[in-house]
């Protein structure tokens, strides 16, 4: 049984199992420190937006709701609704890096507006874009690209409505 053994064979053995140790050492240490997760942002934000679109009177309140993935979003954007828990249909995506959002899609240029003469559904491209995502308030723009239009908004993060604990009356 000695005989199967070569002394060859036993170095290249050795020297591929500890070249494979010390690679996956490196990778190892390289990943602790240099490579770290993408932080959890908010999830819903109120807009304020700077100025009214064109034709458009009065604007709605809008909430943004983002759900992340690791550096990936998808997100919507509505008008506030108070009577109702409704789910919205996600119709943004786009990604988080560097602590900058950036998301585009297709939407109903009619949730801008509370005007009735603007309820026509009229679909077109946005492209949204926040930076210091970490802020109270988040300075940010939002890009129709139909008529070339940007409107410059400042989002605030909103906490959980569902989470405020109900009061006992009786």
């Amino acid at each position: 049984m000695i005989n199967h053994f070569n002394f060859k064979s036993l170095v290249l053995y050795g020297v591929a199992i500890t070249s494979v140790l010390i690679l996956f050492k490196t990778v190892t240490a390289y990943g602790e420190n240099h490579l770290h997760a993408t932080s959890p942002i908010n999830s819903r934000y109120s807009l304020t937006l700077s100025k009214n679109l064109p034709n458009c009177k009065q604007t709605n309140k809008l909430i943004l709701n983002i759900l992340q993935s690791g550096i990936y979003l998808n997100a919507s954007l509505s008008p506030v609704i108070t009577n109702a828990d409704t789910e919205q249909q996600l119709n943004l995506t786009g990604i988080l890096e560097n602590q900058n959002l950036d998301l585009s899609g297709k939407i109903d240029i009619a949730n801008f507006c509370q005007d009735p003469a603007s309820q026509i559904k009229a679909i077109q491209p946005i492209a949204i874009q926040m930076s210091q995502i970490n802020l109270d308030n988040i300075p940010g723009q939002i890009k129709l690209n139909q008529n070339s239009t940007t409107l410059e908004f400042t989002a605030i993060p909103q906490t959980d409505q569902k989470a405020k604990p109900k009061s006992n009356s009786h």
